[in-house]
């Protein structure tokens, strides 16, 4: 999948990756990539970058990565998936859940009872169930703990701009 990837213009319908935003995330993505080589994930395909216009890094997969491991630590915001194995369904969501971001979660599966165990129990601004990153104006957008600060789109982003005060007078006698 990560090979058939569209990348290109994001203004352009079809492309599903674009560039990253600036040579410094390139940078730091590229070099995640080389810490995650030296702490002993596999490289399955990817990580290089393309060409030498733009900031385009290919899609890269790894597997075998362990939880200590940078690739399984770090938020990478980049073109990187990262493949860990589990034996049961509780030790996913506490792997997912220890960690000290909470942005997005995807979840790939057709058992209902799975999904609905997971999107309750995961600590995450946003659960996307087999798809990932689908936005748009009306969907609430942000994370818990280290991700982000409140929210973006839909009418929970305008509570950034409010601040609620309550007051409360007692008065002794009736005025009127």
């Amino acid at each position: 999948m990560a090979k058939k990837r569209v990348i290109g213009d994001p203004f352009d319908l079809k492309t599903e990756h674009g560039p990253q935003i600036n040579q410094i995330n390139m940078d730091r993505i590229l070099g995640l990539i080389d810490k995650g080589i030296k702490d002993g994930s596999v490289l399955k395909t990817g990580g290089k970058r393309i060409g030498d216009r733009g900031f385009f890094i290919q899609p890269t997969v790894f597997a075998d990565v362990q939880d200590h491991h940078i690739l399984a630590t770090a938020e990478i915001f980049g073109p990187v998936q990262q493949l860990l194995k589990f034996d049961k369904i509780d030790e996913v969501l506490k792997r997912a859940n220890d960690s000290k971001y909470g942005l997005g979660a995807g979840i790939y599966t057709h058992d209902m009872e799975k999904i609905n165990y997971l999107m309750q129990g995961l600590k995450a601004g946003s659960v996307w169930v087999n798809g990932y990153g689908v936005m748009g104006p009306h969907i609430p957008f942000g994370g818990y703990k280290d991700s982000g600060w409140g929210r973006e789109n839909g009418e929970y982003c305008l509570q950034q701009y409010t601040e609620v005060k309550n007051v409360v007078i007692k008065i002794k006698k009736k005025s009127s």
